[in-house]
């Protein structure tokens, strides 16, 4: 079962600043979309929901330094990110 990315135009915005910003991660976040794209759940990942503020996002790890936030529609089978960058950034 592999689920649709689903990219609004803010993330797509805040994406491109973030590669422009770490060209260097650029294919450790392409193989993170990619195993969002697979398999959410996959161990790599590390998945977890956000609490607070955050409640009903999701977050994943680009590396130990990175993540991107996401709506996480299990319904739908559809992974729409949010943002992207360093834990203090995305949180």
């Amino acid at each position: 079962m592999s689920y649709a990315l689903v990219f609004t135009e803010q993330y797509t915005r805040r994406a491109s600043r973030f590669l422009k910003r770490h060209p260097e991660l650029k294919q450790q976040y392409l193989k993170t979309l990619k195993l969002l794209e697979i398999n959410p759940f996959h161990a790599g990942l590390r998945l977890h929901p956000l609490n607070g503020k955050f409640a009903g996002l999701h977050s994943v790890s680009i590396n130990l330094s990175y993540r991107i936030t996401l709506e996480l529609l299990l319904s739908d089978e559809e992974v729409t990110p949010v943002n992207v960058g360093d834990h203090d950034t995305v949180y």
